[in-house]
């Protein structure tokens, strides 16, 4: 059997800051790549731009990539959303699922969560992760070591090319942002970079098992 994984992003590229490297790892040790992407992230940037974007960033990762089609910055917890999301899960029956964290400055962000958390309500792992308006509340007890692959995520946000420069926190770019974080959740798990996060629900042994081959360990919840 093989591990499918969905991943909610409410924007082009927030899945990738957020889980990009776990992703990529997973996809090589062959697991199926899913990505929603709600919005075609208009506010930010032209749409048409900011969608052949993703999929740029989805070609990379060997993913499928699916847009919802809502409107950027008008995300709401709303029964279209979540069985926008519902229909996306009973069409991947993923085996794994990645959604920002609740806890967000962005609207969007907040609302995809919310309503993720609903419209997986009988899904067995659902992991949140953290984007650069993440709440200081997060607190990821669960970690990827990516040192091996933090080039590779780089480059999922480079995809991304028309927002590189524009998320600035304290004069640093994405990719800056990225690798601070990154650097900052390796101290925690005990290496040099990893990425946090937070499980709703998250059931070790049955990812180690689909994926029968030693790939994942546990080590205080890195793996």
């Amino acid at each position: 059997m093989s591990l499918n994984v969905l991943a909610l992003g409410a924007h082009p590229d927030d899945v990738e800051f957020g889980c990009g490297g776990t992703l990529f790892k997973l996809s090589k040790l062959g697991a199926k790549i899913y990505i929603f992407v709600a919005t075609s992230g208009e506010v930010g940037g032209e749409p048409e731009v900011r969608i052949s974007e993703s999929k740029k960033a989805a070609e990379f990762l060997n993913a499928e990539i699916i847009f919802g089609g809502f409107k950027d910055t008008f995300l709401s917890y709303s029964r279209e959303l979540i069985q926008k999301i519902e229909l996306v899960v009973k069409q991947v029956s993923p085996h794994i699922i990645f959604v920002n964290y609740y806890e967000d400055t962005h609207q969007d962000h907040y609302a995809l969560s919310k309503a993720a958390i609903t419209a997986t309500r009988y899904s067995r792992n659902l992991l949140f992760y953290e984007v650069p308006s993440t709440s200081a509340s997060f607190k990821p007890d669960v970690f990827t070591d990516i040192s091996d692959v933090l080039d590779e995520k780089l480059k999922l946000l480079l995809c991304h090319e028309s927002q590189v420069y524009k998320v600035n926190i304290g004069n640093l770019d994405i990719l800056q942002v990225a690798r601070s974080t990154a650097n900052f959740r390796g101290i925690q798990a005990r290496c040099e970079y990893a990425e946090g996060f937070s499980p709703y629900r998250f059931q070790f042994l049955e990812i180690l098992e689909i994926l029968g081959n030693g790939a994942l360990k546990n080590n205080g919840g890195k793996y």
